[in-house]
């Protein structure tokens, strides 16, 4: 894989940022800087994955109960193949705004994974690159509560995914190339809905999940519980990102709040703040912590204190997470506006604002300076979906 390739959720480092020296067009409309454009059957929340030639895609098509993995050729947008991966067994309820594509596909370099909710159990399934199944493995059961979202994380020759439910799930770690249990971890019988994410923090490795009212700590190879407290709200649906020395983690439900926890298993929360960043991840740069609340304000804050540096209004809703390329922050709402402000620690500074389609909910991938988008659109009454290569035309 390249360095400029995206290859599973929040980006090569796990943290929403891209690779260095990235120049993404900072400007585009439906006739500006549209390198292409591809429609997708059904629809979903989960991010493009683009790694070499291919850019990869989670989907659900609600009328025929079909749940598919998408490949588009990462050159022209045109559609290699579609792989449908379980047919019915569609759960009814849920909240509004789940999705039961909303996992984002994660790519070893040779086999694509994804994660479905599907006949009450979550499942991983692997495909090769031509799209064909080479295996599939329950993960838990599930009681549906508002949704499931969790997406696959790799590392090293496994595939970790989680099923936090009210049903009580797992956290699981699957050989990579057989699908077969490595090692797994019951969690407690709560709602929750994040993704496992393994960063590098106080000298180690760790495979953070938040929510359960706990922040856990696992070595990712063995499983083994590395530590854990009580430093986190019921439901989480947001990844937690890192200093290196403290995680930061925050939740919606049954609070607001921001936490910074030590991350050397000390069980110390160095500082807690009531703020509203339930569904959109944060990220962490030039030695600040920036985030993006629900309700469309961003805001700057010191790290070790939580001292808050500036907060600007953006407007609307927000789900998608900000992404960091070069020293611009992206940021989406759901009415399809993305602003654009510098990473900058002194002063919020907002660059250009654009618009593409009416409803966006799953997080833009920025690599090789290029913006790939899922936008929703309403056509004829009915909320179809595009997939957008955004380029510098210059």
């Amino acid at each position: 894989m390249d360095a400029n390739d995206w290859p599973w959720w929040r980006g090569p480092s796990r943290n929403g940022v891209a690779v260095a020296d990235q120049k993404p067009p900072l400007h585009w409309s439906e006739s500006e800087n549209i390198l292409w454009s591809s429609p997708i059957p059904g629809n979903g929340h989960g991010s493009p994955t683009v790694v070499g030639d291919r850019v990869f895609l989670a989907t659900a098509d609600y009328e025929g109960e079909v749940q598919s993995v998408l490949c588009y050729d990462r050159r022209s947008g045109r559609r290699m193949w579609k792989t449908d991966v379980h047919r019915g067994g569609f759960p009814q309820g849920g909240h509004k705004k789940s999705n039961l594509a909303a996992a984002t596909v994660a790519f070893d370099g040779r086999r694509v994974f994804i994660n479905f909710l599907n006949e009450g159990a979550v499942y991983t399934t692997a495909l090769n690159l031509d799209g064909k199944q080479l295996w599939q493995t329950k993960i838990s059961d599930f009681v549906l509560h508002q949704g499931f979202g969790s997406s696959p994380a790799i590392y090293e020759s496994l595939v970790i995914a989680s099923a936090d439910n009210k049903g009580g799930g797992a956290l699981v770690a699957l050989d990579r190339s057989s699908g077969k249990i490595v090692w797994k971890q019951e969690r407690p019988k709560l709602a929750n809905y994040t993704s496992p994410i393994i960063l590098e923090a106080a000298g180690r490795e760790q495979l953070i999940l938040t929510g359960t009212n706990l922040v856990s700590s696992f070595d990712p190879l063995s499983g083994k519980k590395l530590w854990e407290i009580e430093g986190s709200t019921t439901e989480v649906v947001t990844s937690v990102v890192t200093d290196g020395q403290l995680i930061f983690a925050s939740g919606g439900y049954p609070k607001r709040h921001v936490a910074a926890v030590r991350a050397d298993g000390s069980g110390e929360i160095a500082w807690e703040k009531s703020v509203s960043v339930y569904v959109p991840s944060m990220l962490v740069h030039a030695g600040h912590l920036f985030l993006v609340t629900d309700a469309g304000i961003a805001r700057c804050w010191k790290p070790q204190t939580g001292e808050e540096v500036w907060k600007g209004r953006l407007g609307g809703t927000f789900s998608a997470s900000p992404v960091l390329a070069g020293e611009h922050i992206f940021a989406t709402n759901e009415e399809g506006k993305t602003f654009i402000f510098r990473a900058n620690p002194e002063e919020f500074e907002l660059v250009a604002e654009n618009k593409l389609g009416e409803n966006v909910m799953a997080t833009p991938t920025i690599c090789n300076s290029r913006i790939y988008m899922r936008v929703g659109q309403q056509r004829d009454g009915k909320r179809t979906e595009v997939l957008y290569c955004i380029a510098d035309s210059k």
